[in-house]
């Protein structure tokens, strides 16, 4: 992925080194990369942080012991180079699709953090991985978590770190068009087996429009080739809701899903990449996820 060139956004917040307020995260159910991965791709923090009237996860694991740290200063001051760079192209696509639709597109910020971060969502650590809060309609991220994919997962490739991004910013768009917003007041009105099946059709919606970010991002900047198609593919495949319950639990619970499982993620993305049409990103209104 030739990211190196084009201009950078102006609207990453670094809080690395900031003290972030206390943790509100205690339980276990597998190890800490397993919950890591399980989570990134559009985590609802309200959910998992625990505010009140909030559903609780089954929880996550403390920091600390097998948490990647921060890497080489340079190394990491590359990554914010490449952030800014990915969020830029993301502020291009999204304006101009929704000048298509004649509305107006606000920009997302994305706070760089490490360890924890305070949020309008709540306090989370490192352990949730990257997530969206859309009361102050920012994206969190600590940098080690792209190390941890290498390691844990043997996820390389820029475009793989991209797609992270380009999820989370999937969810702000659903977000700006009220979709966001439809699921969470379905939350006191569904059962909790219907919610979690209208949370996976928001992730796989938010896994459509990073493809669809990446059609355009392509159309616009070619740099893109089937090496990097190939890495975010392998990224969609580790996190699914049935490769994470297998590998933490040994057997999977399907009405547990909140994210969709490896098949589906890689399709919804893979439609987005093809298609480059919202219309067609439609997830809430189909019988084949």
């Amino acid at each position: 992925m030739d990211w190196e060139e084009g201009r950078e956004s102006e609207n990453v917040e670094d809080r690395r080194g900031m003290p972030g307020g206390p943790i509100m995260m205690t339980g276990g159910i597998g190890t800490l990369i397993v919950i890591v991965l399980a989570l990134v791709f559009g985590i609802d923090p309200q959910a998992l942080l625990g505010p009140p009237g909030g559903m609780q996860p089954p929880g996550a694991q403390q920091p600390g012991a097998g948490q990647a740290g921060p890497g080489p200063a340079g190394a990491e001051d590359e990554l914010k180079h490449f952030v800014r760079r990915i969020l830029a192209d993301t502020e291009d696509v999204w304006r101009a699709q929704f000048r298509q639709m004649d509305k107006q597109y606000r920009d997302p910020h994305l706070v760089l953090f490490s360890g924890q971060v305070d949020s309008a969502c709540g306090f989370a650590s490192a352990a949730v991985g990257p997530f969206y809060c859309p009361p102050d309609e920012r994206v969190y991220l600590d940098l080690s978590f792209f190390e941890q994919m290498r390691q844990q997962f043997h996820v390389n490739g820029d475009f793989a770190d991209a797609y992270v991004i380009a999820h989370e910013v999937g969810h702000h768009v659903q977000n700006l068009l009220g979709i966001s917003e439809q699921v969470s007041r379905a939350r006191n009105r569904v059962s909790e087996r219907e919610y979690n099946q209208l949370s996976v059709r928001l992730e796989l919606q938010a896994d459509f429009l990073a493809g669809m970010w990446a059609h355009h991002a392509q159309m616009m900047r070619h740099y893109l080739n089937e090496q990097d198609i190939e890495t975010a593919i392998r990224a969609a495949t580790a996190i699914g809701d049935d490769r994470l319950q297998k590998q933490s639990r040994g057997y999977v619970v399907p009405d547990s899903f909140t994210h969709g499982t490896s098949a589906q993620r890689v399709r919804w993305f893979t439609r987005g990449l093809k298609s480059g049409n919202l219309a067609d990103g439609d997830t809430f209104n189909t019988d084949d996820l």
